[in-house]
């Protein structure tokens, strides 16, 4: 069950990645698990719909969550992928940007900026 803290200085779209990234990463939430859809979930929690696809992108980027159109939104199964360790690595490096305030594009700006000074 999510839920949102009204007083957490996270945004509610950060809420709801980080506790949906916790139950992935520590098997709560299975392969295959097929998310709410974003409107249920939105309506759940009464936030608007965008928050919860924001959440639901950001998870896609990281591998944990794969959207497959009409057949909604399921856990992966990263270890089939064989980038287990790749998607910790990429999850860990947008978790300490955010850290330092800033939001998915902006880490691939410097991503991109350090790619292109090497």
């Amino acid at each position: 069950m999510l839920r949102l803290d009204p007083a957490s200085s996270l945004a509610p779209y950060e809420q709801v990645r980080r506790q949906l990234a916790t139950g992935i990463d520590a098997g709560e939430l299975s392969p295959g698990t097929r998310l709410p859809t974003v409107r249920r979930l939105a309506d759940d929690l009464g936030v608007a719909p965008n928050t919860i696809a924001r959440a639901y992108r950001e998870l896609e980027a990281t591998g944990r969550v794969a959207t497959r159109g009409r057949n909604g939104t399921v856990v992966t199964d990263r270890s089939a992928t064989g980038d287990g360790e790749e998607a910790r690595l990429a999850a860990s490096y947008l978790a300490a940007m955010r850290e330092l305030g800033h939001d998915a594009n902006a880490a691939l700006r410097y991503l991109h900026g350090a790619i292109g000074a090497s």
